[in-house]
């Protein structure tokens, strides 16, 4: 097979979707790759070293679609990209369609093979793909939240931390998966009160048991999130619905009544925000003020330590994709449900329920395109 890995275009995303170890594995079992000139240079990755690894460097990102049967990607592609797909051509990227229509539109037109990072499951239970990019975003969350408190950054002027005879920030995690957990395993070293909300008191104990009673587990409700919110210098939302778009679970409300200067990071942002007042943005212009709230909503909040991200998404998206390789889309998601519940989109029709859910639209499961 022909795999090819464009560079990425989304505002500050150096990540890249393979690395010179993963062409190497891929020329090895004789497949053939193609990389855009540059595309690993923000995660420290030379042209050189793709060649090295048996990768052939190409100008644009055009010869990539036109030629590659399967594109390999980080981020959703853009509107330029979508253009470029083929029928029956896959696209192996993170997705995050519910909250977003009109890529969903243009991929069911492409005819294309998507299959989202987010969705693909493991029998051990959980998101194995998207598992290392939550890791990220979780522990970047109370970095990027102490950054924000600062005066100058337009919050209260607290230190996370605090110091002797000046109290320690207040943090509250709403959702104990990945994120909310590596964001609580950060916000304690910084020294925070930490908070953390969940609704499976399986959860709770866990963690628990994992922070030795240093984190304070309640059960979320609405009532609890609306008291809670008031007291926190800083909030994280970390919840997940997989493959759905993220319930709002702080409201416009909630917001009004948190303190002026306290600042909320929605990790949960790739799937639509877990606030009412949450809208996307970017690295290059990372925050705004709603009621007196810095909210921090940055869509690809892993990009800002794009080598760490990018090696870290490449070790779990390598055995996939040589399986995709290998075996052609068809037999890979045969002979795998996990992968097989990565397909979103597929020849027209879509095959991830919670996205044909979220935009009205009929679904298709997967085994009626594969068999």
């Amino acid at each position: 097979m022909l795999i090819g890995a464009p560079k990425e275009t989304k505002d500050s995303e150096f990540r890249v979707g393979l690395t010179p170890a993963t062409v190497s594995e891929l020329t090895h079992r004789g497949h053939a790759v193609i990389i855009e000139k540059s595309a690993g240079i923000g995660s420290g990755l030379t042209d050189d070293e793709y060649r090295d690894a048996g990768a052939r460097i190409v100008d644009t990102p055009e010869e990539i679609f036109a030629r590659a049967e399967m594109v390999v990607k980080v981020k959703e592609p853009p509107d330029g990209e979508r253009k470029m797909l083929r029928r029956g051509q896959i696209l192996f990227t993170y997705l995050h369609l519910a909250p977003d229509l009109v890529q969903t539109q243009d991929l069911i037109s492409s005819g294309s093979v998507c299959i989202a990072y987010e969705t693909v499951t493991a029998s051990s239970g959980g998101l194995p793909l998207l598992t290392p990019m939550s890791e990220v975003a979780g522990r970047l969350a109370p970095q990027v939240g102490a950054h924000a408190l600062e005066k100058e950054a337009g919050g209260r002027g607290v230190l996370l931390g605090g110091v002797p005879g000046a109290p320690a920030a207040d943090v509250l995690i709403i959702g104990g998966g990945v994120a909310g957990t590596n964001a609580a395993t950060i916000a304690l070293g910084m020294g925070a009160q930490v908070t953390l909300l969940d609704r499976s008191l399986e959860v709770l104990r866990r963690l628990a048991t994992q922070f030795d009673g240093r984190v304070r587990t309640i059960f979320s409700t609405r009532a609890v999130i609306a008291d809670l919110v008031t007291k926190a210098d800083l909030v994280i939302g970390a919840v997940l619905v997989p493959g759905a778009s993220a319930p709002k679970l702080i409201t416009r409300t909630m917001i009004k009544t948190m303190k002026q200067g306290s600042v909320f990071v929605d990790i949960a942002i790739d799937q639509g925000g877990c606030a009412e007042t949450s809208r996307p943005t970017t690295h290059s212009n990372p925050t705004f003020v709603v009621d007196g709230v810095v909210h921090y909503c940055v869509a690809n909040m892993p990009g800002a330590v794009a080598r760490t991200s990018t090696f870290a998404l490449n070790n779990a998206t390598l055995p996939f994709t040589l399986q995709l390789a290998d075996k052609g889309w068809r037999q890979a998601l045969k002979d795998d449900i996990h992968l097989r519940n990565g397909l979103n989109v597929c020849d027209g029709k879509i095959t991830c329920k919670p996205v044909a859910d979220a935009h009205g639209l009929q679904f298709t499961p997967a085994e009626a395109l594969i068999d």
